[in-house]
């Protein structure tokens, strides 16, 4: 995470709020020879202790969960490039402002029994977040074709240990020059560019 103190002050509930509305984050678990990268939907707990997910069985990450192993969650928001030249003062110099949140925990693979409750939850959640549509459910497959491909996957958990984060917004200038570049952020280049400008004109 940044190693700036100011960007990292949000608090823990805050944090785990914004990785539970994004719900889409990456598993990292270490390899032989590089890190193991797993991108999932997720759900998390109301408490934030516990992540639950799937993989398909042939994943090396599920292979190496199984017997337990450590794991880091990444969780990333809207990020952009700053142009110096949008702050309206002299003497700055080009950054990005992003918003990232990191768990941290023990990933464990869970029975075949239990994929049906996961799958059931997360689609759930999804579906709930969209308005005027009656949710989709498992129940609208054909039984045989359901079990074919729930063979296929495996539910996975991280019981969470640790959080940190970084909300990277330019809490470091002072407010007029942040509103100012705010302002301009739009016309950059980076993702969800309109979210990114509202959370720098009101950092959490």
């Amino acid at each position: 995470m940044h190693p700036n103190p100011i960007f990292r002050g949000v608090e823990a509930a805050r944090s785990l709020e914004f990785v539970r509305a994004r719900g889409f984050g990456a598993f990292l678990v270490n390899g032989e020879r590089v890190p193991m990268v797993a991108h999932v939907p997720f759900t998390l707990s109301e408490d934030g202790s516990l992540v639950t997910a799937h993989l398909m069985r042939s994943n090396p990450i599920a292979r190496a969960a199984r017997d337990g192993c450590d794991a880091v969650l990444t969780v990333t928001g809207p990020d952009a490039y700053i142009s110096p030249d949008w702050y309206g003062v002299d003497d700055q110099v080009p950054t990005w402002n992003y918003i990232a949140v990191h768990l941290e925990g023990r990933l464990q693979t869970g029975k075949p029994e239990e994929m049906r409750p996961v799958l059931d939850t997360l689609s759930a959640d999804f579906e709930g977040r969209m308005a005027g549509k009656k949710p989709w459910t498992m129940d609208k497959m054909t039984p045989d074709v359901a079990e074919r491909m729930m063979r296929m996957i495996l539910p996975i958990t991280m019981r969470v240990t640790d959080l940190r984060s970084t909300w990277k917004l330019g809490q470091n200038k002072p407010e007029a020059v942040r509103l100012a570049a705010a302002d301009r952020v739009a016309e950059g280049t980076g993702s969800e560019l309109d979210a990114l400008a509202a959370w720098m004109r009101d950092p959490p």
